[in-house]
């Protein structure tokens, strides 16, 4: 039996055009949290965002250390990596 993949990494990009990179175990439940305004401080005031990237994980822990690497990286190589993804 194969394990289920339910551990993401995405990166939305905000109204203002900026990103913000997150974790989520449902990321369509994520996004409609950080549209209703409850998601995140930062994309609060950004909204609406709009899923640029995601990455699936069978682990939280491997999730989670993407999630940290993806939020040290520039603007610019996030972009190149979502435009590789669309």
């Amino acid at each position: 039996m194969a394990l289920a993949i339910s551990h993401h990494v995405y990166i939305v990009r905000c109204a203002d055009g900026t990103l913000y990179t997150g974790y989520a175990r449902d990321v369509a439940a994520r996004l409609a949290q950080h549209n209703a305004g409850k998601g995140a401080k930062y994309t609060a005031g950004r909204r609406p965002v709009v899923l640029a990237y995601r990455e699936a994980f069978e682990s939280q822990r491997e999730a989670m250390q993407r999630e940290y690497q993806l939020k040290r990286w520039p603007r610019g190589k996030k972009e190149a990596l979502i435009t590789g993804y669309t």
